[in-house]
């Protein structure tokens, strides 16, 4: 409980100290700072229609969050969320297209090919790592490139929908759109129960407690009897679904067709994401919200306060960089200040 208390305080100082730089740049650039956080949240926290949006819109930061999270702390660099995202969204493209099942038969189907397209692609680097020795932090990049040039290559020519103005696919089967309950996108009610899932499978299965030790460290696990290479492909497998479950999510949510540009910055997003999570499950859903919540807010702040929404990129960037230079530091500080009111105690 201490711990989980330190890491939030530490998490919560450096979020605190990243938007008092943000205000000092909007100080010096000539804008309120007070107006513009005020514009931020309101846009996106400030009714109900604004907070659906926010969570349709956490969906692939949180499934590309909680991809690179388990990879990273259980050992594989997997840093192919993009073109697994791209895969997955692409595999729930074709089967919407070519499959037509009632809505309770076709959105699992939609979801589990987009999952089946994201683990083939992350599998493809796990192979060569165990065929080749090829390491996955290379091979994961590269195939990130290969995806994206694929993926435009099969909306501009073989799935192109005809006399569009632009690479695109026609849309989807309704039938695999994902439903809404008012302004609530049930994409996000998927990504709650894919959240359940992973925790339970991270922090209370054998599995789980094998990949966490592996992570920590490989040695020590593959002497006690881990087979670290069949977990190394588990583990790939699983962080490629989860990121082609972001892909494939994103289509049935709407725009319910594969349009160029899909992908936008959202893995590498989720990627922070679970940088400033240092790589725990239940922050990563935390802070995925929370940088939804600046990225959908950023429009309403540049209409009413003509702050350019480049900012919050910017002020991103310097929260994932403060909180993540931050952590040793306050950790200490906070370990000193516990020690002292505990030696405190005991003298009295």
């Amino acid at each position: 409980m201490a711990h989980n208390l330190r890491n939030i305080l530490i998490n919560l100082a450096g979020i605190l100290i990243a938007f008092l730089l943000g205000a000092v740049v909007m100080i010096f650039q000539g804008y309120n700072p007070l107006e513009t956080y005020e514009a931020l949240f309101g846009y996106s926290l400030g009714n109900t229609y604004s907070f659906m949006t926010v969570l349709k819109n956490s969906v692939p930061l949180i499934l590309t969050g909680l991809s690179a999270s388990v990879a990273f702390a259980s050992g594989p660099v997997n840093l192919g969320q993009p073109g697994q995202l791209l895969m997955g969204a692409l595999f729930a493209t074709v089967g919407g297209l070519y499959v037509d099942l009632p809505s309770v038969l076709m959105i699992p189907f939609l979801l589990v090919s987009a999952m089946v397209g994201g683990a083939l692609w992350s599998g493809i680097a796990g192979l060569l790592k165990r065929l080749f020795n090829m390491d996955e932090y290379i091979t994961t990049l590269m195939m990130n490139m290969i995806a994206d040039f694929f993926t435009y290559w099969a909306i501009t020519y073989p799935f192109f929908e005809k006399n569009a103005n632009h690479p695109q696919t026609p849309r989807i089967t309704k039938n695999g759109w994902m439903p809404e309950i008012g302004d609530f996108n049930t994409n996000f009610l998927v990504t709650l129960i894919v959240f359940v899932i992973i925790w339970f499978i991270f922090y209370r299965t054998t599995n789980g407690y094998e990949w966490r030790i592996s992570g920590k460290n490989s040695l020590f696990a593959r002497l006690g009897g881990v087979e670290i290479e069949k977990n190394y492909m588990h583990v790939m497998l699983l962080t490629g679904a989860l990121a082609g479950l972001a892909g494939g999510l994103i289509i049935m949510a709407g725009p319910h067709r594969f349009i160029k540009g899909l992908g936008a910055n959202y893995a590498w997003d989720g990627i922070m994401v679970s940088m400033v999570a240092n790589n725990g499950i239940v922050a990563t859903l935390i802070y995925g919200i929370f940088f939804s919540i600046l990225q959908t807010g950023a429009l309403g702040m540049e209409l009413i306060t003509q702050v350019p929404s480049e900012l919050i990129t910017v002020l991103q960037a310097v929260i994932v960089l403060v909180v993540v230079a931050s952590r040793g530091y306050f950790t200490l500080l906070l370990s000193k200040m516990m020690t002292k009111r505990k030696l405190k105690e005991r003298s009295a």
